[in-house]
This record gives C-alpha cells, sequence and structure tokens, in this order.
C-alpha cells in the first residue's frame, strides 16, 4: 500500500495543470501592445495552457466588429505555430473571442 500511494504521489507531482489564460484588446489596440500580448499568447500556449483572446467592445466601437475580427484573425496567423483556435472568432454581444489550444506541451 506504501508503493502504490508513493506512485500516486509521484504521478501527481508530474502532472500538469492546463488553464486557461485570458488576453484582452480593444479594435483601437496599438501596435506594440497588440505584439507584447500575442508574444504573451505564444508563451502561455508554449507552456501548456489554453488561451482565450478577447475583443471588448464598447459605445459605438460594435458597428466596427470587422475591425476587431481582423485584429483576432491576425493573432491567428502569428501563433499558429505554437496553437491552433479551437473555432472561428465568434462575436457574443460586446465580445468578440477565440480560444486557441496548444500544438505541443513543454516539459
Amino acid at each position: 500500500m506504501f508503493e502504490e500511494k508513493k506512485k500516486k504521489h509521484a504521478a501527481k507531482k508530474n502532472q500538469h495543470i492546463v488553464q486557461m489564460k485570458e488576453l484582452k484588446f480593444r479594435p483601437s489596440t496599438d501596435e506594440h501592445d497588440y505584439a507584447f500580448k500575442a508574444r504573451h499568447a505564444a508563451e502561455f500556449l508554449q507552456d501548456g495552457n489554453k488561451v482565450k483572446a478577447v475583443v471588448q467592445f464598447r459605445g459605438r466601437e460594435v458597428a466596427h466588429a470587422d475591425i476587431g475580427k481582423k485584429l483576432l484573425e491576425r493573432l491567428i496567423e502569428e501563433v499558429a505555430a505554437f496553437g491552433k483556435p479551437e473555432n472561428t472568432p465568434r462575436q457574443d454581444g460586446k465580445t468578440a473571442f477565440v480560444i486557441f489550444s496548444p500544438t505541443t506541451a513543454k516539459k
């Protein structure tokens, strides 16, 4: 029984719990801020975590939802080496989002 308990403890110690990391963008996100967040998304995916990229619209920005979708599609292209989107960018009310899952996990 002691050996079984020891094996279970060792297995639990080495397991990785997948977390959902969220990155928030706005349609008017600056180029440097976008690059910074895209780099973080790649790091999160390399560590084996899921990433949810969200574009929040306020007020009349909802009328220009195409800008937010283009931003998410650009992000999909840039992090394609590290993760793939679970679905296409979707809009739900005042937010557009896409969820990435890692292709390979770093050990």
